[in-house]
């Protein structure tokens, strides 16, 4: 799959990026990495959210 796009970014954006990047890692496999981390944090969140809310389940038995 090469299918190159350009992805207009801030220059500050572009330093943010850089430093992020650990050496020999392309840009890339950066952002499918940061795309991962927030899918995951997104997850993680949705459970909190149901946990917190568990109180508002009610039982099978009991409908």
């Amino acid at each position: 799959m090469s299918a190159d796009k350009r992805i207009p970014v801030t220059e500050e954006t572009r330093r943010e990026l850089h430093d992020l990047k650990e050496p020999g890692q392309t840009y890339d496999d950066l952002l499918a990495e940061l795309a991962q981390q927030r899918r995951r944090e997104d997850l993680a969140d949705r459970f909190r959210e149901m946990d917190e809310s568990r109180d508002e389940f009610v039982a099978l038995e009991d409908v």
